[in-house]
């Protein structure tokens, strides 16, 4: 059985993502879902809310699941079984940014865990969170690059302000 982890924040997974996770589920057995927690990072959603989202969005699909931690991508992975990690690409600076993780991932992993990209389908290359974030905060419509529980959730969250 072949499984993948497709680690991110998530915050708030798009369109984009969702393309790459489309495209995964029909290439390996098992999609874990992993949203990441940095410490670092003020985040829109609680990990709570975006493990919810992400969960109502895909619970048609038997073989996507969505996992969450504070650990090392290679750690999670090991942990749910996955052979490779599964990172989306949507330019050449993701791609350089991309080709150092996937080095530091496999060697960290004692050459265990590979790095699979794929690429988003073009309408979808030039969505990513912050610009997404942006877009809500002008207030525009949000349809074209977040799924309907997400942009709700996006709205909802723009009225408390």
């Amino acid at each position: 059985m072949t499984k993948v982890l497709y680690p991110g924040s998530f915050d708030p997974i798009t369109y984009g993502h969702m393309n790459i996770i489309e495209q995964a589920s029909k290439l390996f057995d098992e999609v874990y879902v992993a949203i990441m927690i940095n410490p670092n990072k003020i985040s829109m959603f609680t990990l709570e809310e975006r493990v919810n989202m992400i969960k109502e969005i895909y619970k048609q699909y038997d073989n996507v699941h969505v996992v969450y931690s504070s650990s090392a991508s290679v750690d999670l992975a090991s942990e749910c079984g996955c052979s490779a990690i599964l990172r989306g690409l949507r330019s050449l600076s993701d791609y350089e940014y991309e080709v150092s993780l996937a080095q530091v991932n496999k060697q960290i992993s004692n050459g265990i865990i590979n790095t699979i990209c794929l690429f988003s389908d073009a309408n979808y290359q030039f969505i990513s969170s912050s610009i997404v974030k942006e877009i809500d905060k002008l207030g525009k419509d949000l349809s074209a690059y977040v799924h309907p529980i997400v942009e709700e959730q996006m709205i909802l969250r723009r009225a408390k302000w």
